[in-house]
């Protein structure tokens, strides 16, 4: 992996925090560089701090992955999509829905280009690699006969009572379909401070570390059925047509429910739902316009418009 040019060097810390330190170094390097235009890409801390600096120094702000909503203002991200979309000159969306939701807020159709989905571009790249690294083999698994695990989200994991309810749910699944879990540092830190090991292990869940893109995509790829509460997971299990139960009330990716293989469920049904897909077919094919991985390419086209 190479070395970035420049690094802000702004570690964790609350969002308040974390925001204001990225601005106030992302601003010093502006008024160094006075880019022609700042590309932000998703919705973390990063992304709403970078275009705040930007657009108060009048530099146009361009981003990709605009438009996904999932309706929900606890999630932090949700409040950095929709303020980054307020400031951005140029939207970049990924499917419909991210340019009708856009329109509904009173953002004109000229800003709005949608070029795909720019995670399938590096799917598309690296299957290749993904194919052949075998990573079920290297583990000890068999093709298609595990489900992988990862939650990390602070609704998930911050309480006992939700995790340890969670975690009771895939044991139970455990005796149907062997788990892996490549776990998040957030949720492993909460295990051992809530003394919840002791459950996982009287299931049939192997935990291992976290994985490279690479290497966990390789695991996905082979898997059975992923059980997830994150966002790109919903759409790259889409694209390999793998089944994908996602822990949470709402998604910002509707287009994976609408026609991908992704499915929203509560903890309590985990079971049931594991079992409805283990009763289906292993791959379910899909097909979403513009997840081609040619989305760089019409981003490239697009830029050059724009600053023309």
């Amino acid at each position: 992996m190479g070395v970035p040019d420049i690094s802000l060097s702004v570690g964790s810390g609350t969002h308040g925090a974390q925001t204001a330190r990225i601005l106030e170094r992302y601003e010093t390097e502006l008024l160094n560089e006075r880019p022609d235009a700042v590309i932000v890409i998703g919705d973390v801390n990063s992304t709403i701090a970078c275009s705040l600096a930007a657009a108060k120094l009048h530099i146009p702000v361009v981003h990709l992955e605009a438009g996904l909503r999932s309706n929900d203002r606890n999630m932090p991200e949700e409040l950095n999509r929709i303020v980054t979309d307020q400031l951005a000159e140029l939207l970049w969306t990924p499917s419909i829905d991210g340019d009708e939701n856009l329109l509904a807020s009173g953002i004109p159709s000229t800003r709005i280009c949608r070029v795909g989905n720019i995670m399938i571009d590096s799917l598309v790249k690296m299957l290749p690699k993904i194919q052949s690294r075998k990573a079920a083999t290297n583990l000890g698994l068999s093709i298609n006969k595990y489900a992988v695990i990862t939650i990390h989200r602070p609704s998930n994991v911050d309480e006992k009572s939700s995790l340890s309810h969670i975690i009771r749910r895939l044991v139970d699944v455990s005796n149907t379909i062997e788990l892996v879990w490549p776990m998040h540092p957030r949720t492993k830190g909460a295990i051992d401070r809530m003394n919840l090991k002791e459950v996982i292990n009287s299931g049939n869940i192997r935990i291992i570390k976290p994985l490279g893109y690479i290497d966990f995509m390789s695991l996905v790829n082979e898997s059975r059925l992923v059980i997830t509460d994150s966002g790109g997971i919903q759409e790259e299990t889409t694209f390999l047509g793998i089944p994908c139960l996602t822990l949470r009330p709402n998604t910002e990716r509707p287009i994976t429910l609408n026609e991908g293989t992704n499915k929203l469920i509560r903890p309590e049904n985990i079971l049931q739902s594991t079992l409805e897909v283990l009763e289906g077919p292993e791959r379910i094919p899909t097909k979403i316009d513009l997840w081609d991985g040619r989305t760089s390419i019409r981003c490239r086209d697009s830029l050059r418009k724009f600053l023309s």
